[in-house]
């Protein structure tokens, strides 16, 4: 299973011999999770960043969406579909203008940490929100569109075919119904990792303990070294 060691990383904060098990893993064969993603997980559980929400971390360059329980054990992981537009940002007024209004270069997906949950929408009924302010929400994939072929994207085992939204997250029918709403039915938070800009910029106080992390490391090889 491609992520269980990312598992067994994350869920040893909690339980250290508790087995792995990730129900959910819908990620293609063969298919790693990045370091960056693993270290996140663990440093969101070892420090309660989540505040004993449910989370989920979302790595765009990859095309992943991992969930975990409040218990920061993992749940299932699959492949997402995210903004067509590269880039973290979000334009201004974006959440009162109509799909078919939003200028391509703002069609992204942003990074950053947010709290959200399930709430009502103007024309979706009930959503749920990543990210209210900028109308940033995860659901199931649409066949509404034939030509974006949308399925077929999130199908494909190649992450290079999935900017497709208009900066909403879809992930599959069956992952979403079994595993994202359950799971955060009573909200949770969602870490976007960046396309552009630097992890210090997107996640300040988590690249800080990584790189305190890193010269602690790199101290101890110069002792044995020596």
């Amino acid at each position: 299973m491609a992520l269980g060691f990312a598992s067994v990383g994350v869920a040893s904060a909690q339980d250290a011999d508790a087995p792995a098990a990730v129900p959910g893993d819908q990620l293609p064969p063969g298919q790693d999770v990045s370091d960056t993603v693993i270290e996140l997980a663990g440093w969101i559980v070892a420090t309660g960043d989540s505040h004993g929400y449910p989370f989920v971390i979302m790595d765009k360059a990859a095309a992943q969406v991992l969930v975990f329980g409040g218990d920061g054990r993992l749940r299932g992981a699959a492949p997402g579909l995210f903004g067509s537009a590269v880039g973290d940002h979000t334009a201004p007024g974006i959440a009162g203008l109509a799909l078919r209004e939003i200028p391509g270069r703002d069609r992204t997906t942003p990074a950053g940490r947010f709290v959200g949950g399930f709430g009502p929408s103007v024309d979706a009924g009930r959503v749920l929100w990543v990210d209210y302010d900028s109308a940033v929400s995860m659901h199931p994939t649409a066949t509404g569109v034939p030509a974006e072929r949308r399925p077929e994207r999130l199908a494909s085992p190649s992450p290079d075919d999935n900017r497709v939204t208009h900066g909403c997250i879809n992930v599959s029918p069956e992952f979403y119904e079994a595993i994202v709403s359950p799971t955060f039915e009573r909200g949770g938070v969602f870490y976007i990792l960046p396309d552009e800009a630097s992890l210090a910029e997107t996640f300040p106080e988590f690249a800080q303990s990584r790189a305190t992390a890193q010269r602690a490391d790199e101290a101890h090889a110069s002792a044995d070294r020596n």
